[in-house]
């Protein structure tokens, strides 16, 4: 039976009905007006509001009258973004999060965001909200690609029109970048202290990478600024886990249905949840132990064994999933034959982790199984597949790079590589056209083309590759797996390659 208000219709979502949801819907029993916005988080995501959010929201809970809210941001003139503001706005900043098990969902309404910002409307109230000295933590989900870090080389894509312009409009920035370094230089200039950049995206040392792509920014733009900004922020790492596919319009119905809220954009999310974060903050930091934040001074084994298990065998599921035709993860993951592909390819990775303290990587593996399986969570493998660019590099190549300097297997590591260059020629083994989203898809899509049994071309990019071309046994692995993709297509090639390697 759906919960409705006195209509019989579903409720609004905002702070007045708050008190008119069902008891089965959690929803926030402090006062969201006792807290100050000490953190400003950039790039309000599906992910954001089903993990940061979440854990501030539970915080929140145990410690009311918090100095540790969240202003929420979003920089990008999008769909997506001017989605997010309308629906946040609209509900008071408020949103649901579900909670999808396989036998049951729970819902509560999470109010740790109590302020949204469009950037694109007024750049200035961004910057301003950073440079004050409320602000004492940045936090960002900006996705992989929106560090502006060339792979092969390592350093910062100087000549990204995002950058140029931000170098060259410092007072109207539209890049990450343009805005962390006016708020910081504003916060300079009035006598504060910094704030801390928290980076949550999936990249190995995601926060050494945000403080030097960052620090070479300010530098170009005014060098002592650049030198303040390395002498005084810090740039902690951290590791976030949290399988969180996109908002779906049948997720807005199920909300609707199930739990008799109407909500613009609702969150939908696995059970499974962690976060590690390196202690370093310079202005302060909440208490995240008390709501089971991981707090530790050394991230790197979490975040390798995340990362390279969890984000690369959702990198194979998604590329050979879509070439096999599949829509969802958990479709791929009830096709025996890949999900024992999965198996072997976290085997083949496992060699290339360092002990994780707290965890067995046996028991972490079949869980990650189970996650991927979860039928509840629809997540489409085009999210999994968007932005092969940027998320290769992080997920595999480090892996590979560490199997060829010991000599070790890379044939589901390869594979991986080879169903990224089959897919991209736009079809899949049944001829279905694949829409391929990436920011360099043009020369990616023309360089996968030129011929389709040669990886060579695709390899050569070094911004993403580096020097791998330069290895033939990886160069002649991807080419046979390759050669198989085309000729045989992904359900042939799996069996044939469990077939040799039993």
């Amino acid at each position: 039976m759906n919960s409705t208000d006195s209509t019989g219709s579903t409720v609004k979502l905002n702070r007045s009905s708050l008190s008119l949801l069902p008891e089965k819907v959690r929803a926030p029993k402090y006062d969201r007006a006792r807290i100050t916005n000490g953190i400003v988080h950039i790039g309000v995501g599906g992910f954001h509001r089903s993990h940061q959010a979440l854990y501030l929201d539970e915080y929140f809970h145990q410690h009311p009258g918090s100095d540790w809210g969240i202003c929420g941001v979003g920089l990008l003139d999008s769909e997506f973004d001017r989605r997010m503001r309308d629906a946040l706005l609209s509900q008071d900043c408020l949103y649901t999060l579900i909670e999808r098990d396989p036998q049951f969902d729970r819902a509560r309404i999470i109010g740790s965001i109590t302020k949204y910002l469009f950037a694109p409307d007024n750049p200035q109230d961004v910057i301003e909200a950073m440079a004050s000295p409320e602000c004492r933590i940045v936090t960002l989900t900006i996705t992989e690609s929106g560090y502006y870090y060339i792979e092969g080389s390592g350093e910062l894509d100087a000549q990204h029109p995002t950058i140029q312009h931000d170098l060259q409009n410092p007072e109207w920035p539209i890049g990450t970048y343009g805005y962390l370094t006016a708020a910081l230089e504003k916060r300079r200039d009035r006598g504060l202290t910094p704030f801390t950049i928290l980076s949550c995206d999936n990249l190995q040392g995601n926060g050494n990478i945000a403080g030097e792509m960052l620090t070479t920014f300010a530098q170009i733009r005014d060098p002592d600024l650049g030198r303040w900004i390395a002498e005084c922020v810090t740039f902690p790492n951290s590791m976030v886990d949290r399988i969180t596919p996109l908002t779906t319009p049948d997720d807005i119905k199920m909300v609707a249905e199930q739990f008799g809220i109407d909500d613009a954009f609702p969150c939908v999310a696995e059970p499974y949840l962690q976060w590690v974060i390196e202690d370093k903050f310079c202005a302060g930091r909440p208490d995240w132990e008390s709501v089971g934040v991981q707090v530790t001074d050394d991230v790197y084994p979490y975040e390798m064994m995340k990362i390279r298990l969890l984000n690369a065998s959702h990198t194979a599921i998604g590329y050979l999933g879509s070439l096999a035709g599949y829509t969802y993860v958990f479709e791929v993951m009830a096709d025996p034959l890949f999900q024992q592909a999965v198996t072997n390819l976290m085997d083949e990775i496992t060699p290339t982790l360092k002990p994780v303290p707290g965890i067995n990587l046996d028991d972490y593996k079949q869980t990650l199984i189970e996650r991927f399986a979860n039928p509840k969570i629809r997540d489409r493998l085009p999210r999994l597949c968007a932005n092969g660019s940027a998320k290769i590099p992080k997920f595999v190549l480090g892996s590979i790079r560490d199997k060829l300097q010991v000599g070790g297997a890379i044939d589901y590591l390869s594979l991986t590589i080879a169903a990224w260059f089959r897919y991209l020629n736009g079809a899949g083994d049944r001829n279905h056209p694949i829409i391929i989203d990436d920011p360099l898809a043009d020369i990616l899509t023309q360089r996968a083309r030129l011929n389709e049994l040669d990886p060579k071309p695709l390899l050569s990019i070094f911004e993403i590759f580096g020097d791998l071309a330069r290895s033939p046994r990886f160069v002649d692995n991807v080419a046979d797996k390759l050669r198989s993709l085309h000729e045989f297509g992904a359900k042939e090639t799996l069996l044939t390659l469990s077939t040799f390697s039993l």
